[in-house]
């Protein structure tokens, strides 16, 4: 394992998040890099925070804990560094998320941590693939997979590791036999699954010294979570609903979201936030109630803010509701439009048409809501006529939002990536890919494009398995994404729509 160095031991106190220095540290939460720092740089200016972590921490932390953040992406460490700076500051326990694209630099940071360092994990990928994680050599130090939503297991594991026996969706190896071990609760009705998220604390910011921070329009900018779960099921998501039979969807209270904007306003000074969770304006049972707390509390006065939404509940809705809506200020509306094909869409159990996309984003772009669109190239099964209809389809909404001139439209562009767990996932596996090939994430370095600068704040999301899942050759899809997002880039830089 790398050594600890003197040097390390000072970066840590600028490194790790909200522990105290002059206490044990019982837990240390690391999110780790998407790929080795040490080999090629970063080169994007932002990540998002993490709040789910941000959570865990302050529950642990209310609880009694000395805890910390290391975000070894936001600071774009080295695998080997991450490792030193760990073992310099020797926490009971590590923490980590685990998500298909960086479980190799996690499970590398794992085989690197001090053997009295015990380690924990969750996440999309340990919910989903729980035997191969207890099963990969590297987690030695592994002492319990938390499966779903963690913050009063995690706080009991800290206060005792025998209590995994009595945790539901904890699992463990037994390190004598061999085997597996799942946790059983003594009680019915058990609440460690799903916490009541109304009386989970706020986030404590000091666990994201990224967050808040001053974004490009000088506004003082937070990310925050209205909501937990979502209803839908795209066969590509992480999040969908037969993934996670065991989240229930849960908003958050109105009046409490209030309660934590203002909060960030007095702490902070921010007014302006983005709602970071799976689907905030994605019901309307859900929307009703949420904009007349903030119709009450004068919030579009005050605050703006961009959420992610779903495009058939934004068709379903009427006009005095987007009304409404940009009153209370909504500013961005973020939409999983994901291809121009229908029958791609349909593929993906999307539940919109192309159409239907281009009337929503009308309707939101004339009132002066900004519309982000995320877009999926090579989804299997597309063609390339669907390929084309993807780039005439974003082309059209870039046309609607130049007759716009209160909004703008701003297309994101991704290659299609697997993830376990998943509905397609299953497809994919049936019909011959090996979950092996399926996980070999790799980093893409699309400059050679031409993309270069438009490429600078998509760093963390250019990655891929390598495998050609429809009919038109990686290259030629890569190509195209770098095409669209050069385009998207000089768009941003000539101020369309801004």
């Amino acid at each position: 394992m790398p050594l600890a160095t003197a040097e390390d031991t000072r970066a840590s106190s600028d490194l790790i998040a909200g522990a105290a220095p002059q206490r044990e540290l019982d837990a240390l939460f690391v999110n780790a890099p998407l790929r080795d720092y040490a080999l090629r740089p970063r080169t994007n200016d932002y990540t998002l925070p993490v709040l789910g972590m941000a959570y865990i921490a302050t529950y642990a932390q209310q609880a009694g804990f000395n805890v910390g953040v290391l975000d070894a992406e936001a600071h774009g460490l080295g695998i080997d560094a991450t490792v030193r700076l760990i073992n310099s500051v020797r926490p009971r326990w590590v923490g980590m998320n685990l998500l298909a694209p960086t479980y190799e630099m996690s499970a590398r940071i794992a085989s690197g941590l001090h053997p009295g360092i015990a380690l924990m994990v969750g996440g999309h990928h340990a919910r989903a693939m729980p035997t191969r994680i207890l099963d990969d050599p590297r987690m030695t130090s592994l002492r319990a997979l938390v499966v779903g939503e963690g913050e009063p297991r995690v706080a009991a594991l800290l206060a005792d590791e025998r209590r995994r026996a009595e945790l539901p969706g904890v699992m463990w190896r037994d390190r004598l036999l061999g085997t597996h071990a799942v946790g059983i609760a003594r009680e019915k009705g058990s609440v460690w699954l799903s916490p009541d998220i109304d009386a989970l604390p706020l986030v404590d910011r000091k666990f994201l010294p990224q967050d808040p921070y001053v974004a490009d329009d000088g506004r003082i900018e937070a990310n925050i979570v209205g909501s937990r779960g979502c209803p839908y099921d795209c066969g590509f998501c992480g999040a969908a609903v037969s993934a996670n039979p065991d989240v229930k969807i849960r908003p958050r209270s109105p009046d409490g979201i209030v309660d934590e904007l203002d909060h960030l306003h007095a702490s902070y000074g921010t007014t302006a936030y983005r709602f970071v969770d799976d689907l905030f304006l994605g019901a309307k049972r859900v929307i009703v109630p949420q904009m007349e707390a903030f119709t009450r509390h004068r919030i579009g006065a005050r605050y703006v803010w961009d959420a992610t939404g779903r495009i058939n509940v934004f068709d379903r809705l009427d006009d005095d509701m987007l009304d409404t809506l940009k009153a209370n200020g909504l500013r961005e509306v973020a939409l999983g439009i994901e291809s121009g094909s229908d029958r791609v869409l349909a593929g993906m159990d999307k539940r919109i048409s192309a159409e239907m996309t281009e009337q929503v984003t009308d309707r939101l772009l004339a009132r002066g809501i900004g519309v982000k669109g995320y877009f999926i190239l090579g989804y299997p099964g597309e063609e390339q006529e669907d390929l084309d209809a993807t780039v005439r389809h974003i082309h059209n909404l870039w046309a609607i939002a130049d007759r716009h001139a209160a909004g703008r439209f701003r297309a994101s562009v991704f290659e299609f990536r697997p993830y376990p767990g998943t509905p397609i996932w299953t497809k994919l596996t049936i019909d011959g890919h090996t979950p092996d090939a399926l996980l070999a994430y790799s980093d893409v370095d699309l400059t050679a494009d031409g993309a270069d600068e438009s490429m600078r704040q998509r760093d963390e999301f250019n990655f891929s398995v390598g495998v050609q899942f429809g009919t038109v050759p990686l290259s030629k899809l890569r190509a195209t994404l770098a095409t669209l997002t050069r385009e998207q880039h000089d768009r941003n830089r000539l101020g369309f729509a801004a």
